[in-house]
């Protein structure tokens, strides 16, 4: 019998609509790989018995003939969701213990869909992170090893990190994650997996546990572009209860699938060449971009002029969003609360924010604070605005002269934990391809390539117009079907 964990969302829901196997079989075997898996610490909660309660639902739902899309596939879920219940601590001390009286809508959906919950995934504390070296609970390690000897644990990169490594590691068929300047594309491409990123305001964040509103974005982290599609199509929708949320109608993006990319023309935007960057992922760039002309598509050459300033007002805009969204976490009304002997309300906060928060938190938010202090919020914050403006107008030009992009996904391969943890600068430019098209809030997605001399994964990115995901997803299946990649790593654990 095949080993079911080894079945992505779509052979999951097609085998058990089949008959192949029941539902518990699918979450009792993923129930035991995430047993199994515990040195990756992927998880900081494990929710075995709603898997379990999930799948004995579905079974009966079979026998009524009353299936829903996503009966009989169990789920992880990055620790940014709230679930009614259960821990949801965006990987904060500061959080730890609180249990939310309610559900994201984005978990909603996906458990109204049928979809059970394995447990929850750890990541970057607050999403703050690019190597998921920043959890309150520990770092994640990646299912991947390089093959020249090097045995030094790998990142799975961040901020979910938790996200990518159980699903490489095949201890869930999929699962979310949240994207705010790459986090779901940057750990999917060290990893070995897709990640999508829809438009902003595809997917409601209400009850996701705030970063940088104006860039925070649900999103689903599968096996391959098919599963992405699938997910995608649950966890996206109006919600009334999100401002930012978009009022617009939800394609059958899998139903539409296709990798016939003849008509569409694809730009290279000459600035993601940046300086010092590996040649094997300029070679990559040139394999994708043979890739996407063999299924069709017209190779253009493209300018987004601005694209050098991106990463910089990123560093501006972010964290001052988390300094705003951050102060809510005080001691006064749930999560931890340190009130020294003899100490003032002033004093509590002091030492709850200074026990709760990890140090790229606190980086981030007094950051934030900075640029926007009286004297040089117009300096940094108001100027950095207008940098996102300009990136959002070069964006619309491009469109002028082609229906999508390619660019790498991230500047290398996953690198050793601890190789960059002291230097933040080199830990920020994780990002550098991915920032822009989250500045702009367009569709994006990571999807496999092919593998570095060290036998490592690197990933290339596709990012398209607003609301394009189709075309995105369409281009990233093309190249999935010439890469010849297949989600998963060897397992060594």
């Amino acid at each position: 019998m095949t080993d079911l964990t080894d079945l992505g969302v779509a052979g999951l829901r097609d085998g058990f609509r089949a008959g192949d196997f029941t539902a518990r079989e699918v979450a009792e075997a993923f129930n035991g790989a995430v047993e199994a898996a515990s040195q990756l610490n992927a998880f900081i909660v494990t929710t075995p018995e709603k898997a379990i309660e999930a799948a004995d639902a579905a079974d009966k739902d079979r026998d009524a003939g009353t299936l829903k899309p996503l009966s009989g596939v169990p789920l992880g879920i990055k620790d940014l969701f709230c679930t009614k219940g259960v821990q949801s601590a965006a990987a904060s001390h500061i959080l730890e213990g609180f249990t939310p009286p309610y559900e994201s809508t984005v978990t909603t959906k996906l458990f109204d869909a049928g979809a059970g919950m394995l447990g929850k995934l750890n990541m970057d504390q607050f999403a703050m992170g690019s190597s998921n070296e920043t959890s309150f609970f520990g770092d994640v390690v990646s299912p991947w090893r390089r093959n020249d000897g090097g045995n030094a644990p790998l990142t799975p990169g961040g901020s979910s990190g938790g996200s990518s490594s159980s699903v490489a590691a095949h201890l869930c068929p999929a699962a979310t994650g949240t994207d705010t300047g790459g986090s779901i594309r940057q750990p999917a491409a060290f990893t070995g997996i897709v990640g999508m990123k829809p438009t902003y305001g595809r997917c409601s964040r209400l009850g996701i546990i705030a970063f940088a509103s104006s860039l925070d974005q649900a999103g689903p982290m599968t096996r391959d572009v098919r599963d992405a599609a699938i997910m995608l199509n649950v966890m996206a929708g109006y919600d009334p209860g999100d401002a930012t949320s978009l009022d617009v109608a939800v394609p059958d993006w899998e139903a539409a699938l296709s990798s016939d990319l003849k008509g569409k023309k694809v730009g290279i935007p000459k600035e993601y060449r940046v300086e010092n960057m590996p040649g094997e992922i300029d070679a990559l760039w040139h394999k994708g971009a043979d890739m996407l002309r063999d299924a069709g598509a017209e190779i253009v050459d493209i300018s987004l002029p601005h694209t050098k300033y991106a990463l910089p007002a990123y560093y501006i805009i972010a964290p001052a969003e988390a300094s705003a969204n951050l102060s809510r976490y005080d001691g006064v009304r749930y999560g931890l609360r340190e009130l020294p002997e003899g100490a003032n309300l002033q004093d509590m906060y002091a030492a709850t924010r200074t026990a709760g928060f990890g140090d790229e938190v606190k980086r981030r938010i007094m950051i934030g604070t900075y640029v926007l202090s009286a004297g040089y919020y117009d300096a940094y914050f108001t100027k950095a605005q207008k940098v996102r403006s300009l990136i959002v107008q070069d964006f619309e030009k491009a469109w002028e002269e082609c229906d999508l992009l390619l660019t790498p996904t991230a500047p290398s391969a996953a690198f050793a934990l601890g190789d960059l943890s002291d230097d933040p600068i080199a830990m920020y430019l994780n990002d550098v391809f991915t920032v822009p098209s989250s500045l702009a809030g367009l569709p994006a997605i990571s999807v496999p390539g092919g593998l570095d001399e060290k036998g490592l994964p690197l990933g290339l990115q596709i990012i398209g117009k607003p609301l394009d995901e189709q075309g995105v997803m369409d281009a990233g299946l093309a190249i999935e079907e010439r890469a010849g990649f297949v989600a998963g790593a060897e397992k060594w654990w």
